[in-house]
């Protein structure tokens, strides 16, 4: 068994994604669905950074392994950004993912593909049990289409378009998105300091 990973997060959706792009790393990958006694840290910074660290080193201070937060959104030109760093909570904290998917193309309206131009932005933190800190960033660009399509994915991967692809987000098989998402830039460049920190302690 490899050193434990903890990934500060119970959403089964970011933990499949981080599990398969960490596999064969030398880390056990676990989540805080195996420790209930590590709280779930509330959002309330104004950045993804903010966030992010906040969460990996709560995680890191309870549970007394390395820890690994992200904390990621959409951000779209048309909007001046949003939803931004309240991506996950948008329109209220009752809304679902169609809802909130819903929501956004209600208040794209009429606006053209040229004009609907949107970034998948993802913020990594590492925190160690002895506090040393890591960050790094992964960025995915592309438009919000017309209307939702796809059902791989979760989040507003439905409304995300790719020109390179010709689809959306949703619409990509999860090895394909594994390789061009934003948060899988972001692991890519977290990996190396992951080995990197494997190594120092064997």
């Amino acid at each position: 068994m490899g050193k434990s990973l903890l990934l500060a997060t119970k959403n089964q959706g970011k933990i499949r994604e981080f599990k398969a792009l960490l596999e064969n790393t030398g880390w056990f990958v676990s989540s805080l669905k195996d420790f209930p006694g590590v709280p779930v840290v509330e959002e309330k910074g104004s950045s993804f950074l903010e966030n992010a660290l906040e969460k990996a080193r709560i995680a890191a201070m309870v549970s007394g392994r390395v820890a690994l937060a992200d904390d990621s959104g959409l951000e779209v030109d048309a909007l001046g950004g949003a939803p931004g760093v309240r991506s996950a909570r948008w329109g209220g904290e009752g809304l679902s993912d169609e809802e909130r998917n819903r929501l956004l193309l209600d208040r794209l309206e009429g606006i053209p593909m040229e004009k609907r131009g949107a970034r998948f932005r993802c913020v990594i933190a590492m925190v160690t049990p002895d506090s040393k800190e890591y960050t790094v960033e992964g960025i995915c660009e592309g438009y919000i289409a017309f209307e939702p399509k796809g059902e791989s994915g979760f989040g507003y991967d439905p409304v995300f378009f790719l020109p390179s692809h010709n689809r959306t987000m949703a619409q990509l098989l999860p090895e394909e998105k594994n390789k061009i998402s934003h948060r899988a830039k972001a692991l890519e460049k977290i990996k190396k300091v992951l080995l990197e920190h494997l190594e120092a302690c064997t």
